[in-house]
């Protein structure tokens, strides 16, 4: 039985995010040497990749390869803001743990740069899933 394209992209997708998201948490939670860097901004570069992939996962299309970074980029920008704003419900959802890994609780200049470069490999990453689901495509 044939295959169509959107079932051979998949299987790259999900095995990315397998290798981002365990990293990430390896990043947050690292307490070896360097490990401010890795707990603040190597895991915000990681994240940044898992929101790429994570939408890649939804719109597939060689036109959301671009797309798609930049709008991560954006969104996660604008929550860094929001970082300085405190109302009781965002003080609510901070105070999970889930909360606190998607809307973070410390505003940080510094993580500007990094969510760049997370956006930025997220889009070399998106691409090279691209290749693969073409190579793959002109297999079927």
């Amino acid at each position: 039985m044939r295959r169509s394209y959107r079932q051979y992209a998949f299987a790259p997708i999900i095995l990315s995010l397998l290798i981002v998201v365990p990293m990430g948490f390896l990043f947050k939670y690292y307490t070896g040497l360097a490990h401010k860097w890795f707990n603040d901004y190597g895991a915000a570069v990681l994240y940044e990749i898992f929101w790429c992939l994570f939408a890649f996962l939804f719109a597939r299309s060689r036109r959301f390869i671009q797309q798609i970074p930049l709008w991560v980029f954006v969104i996660t920008c604008i929550l860094e803001f929001l970082q300085l704003w405190h109302p009781p419900f965002l003080t609510e959802i901070r105070a999970t743990l889930i909360g606190k890994w998607l809307l973070g609780t410390t505003f940080a200049w510094w993580d500007f740069p990094h969510y760049l470069l997370g956006c930025v490999l997220g889009w070399l990453w998106l691409r090279q899933l691209q290749k693969i689901g073409n190579a793959q495509k002109s297999q079927s």
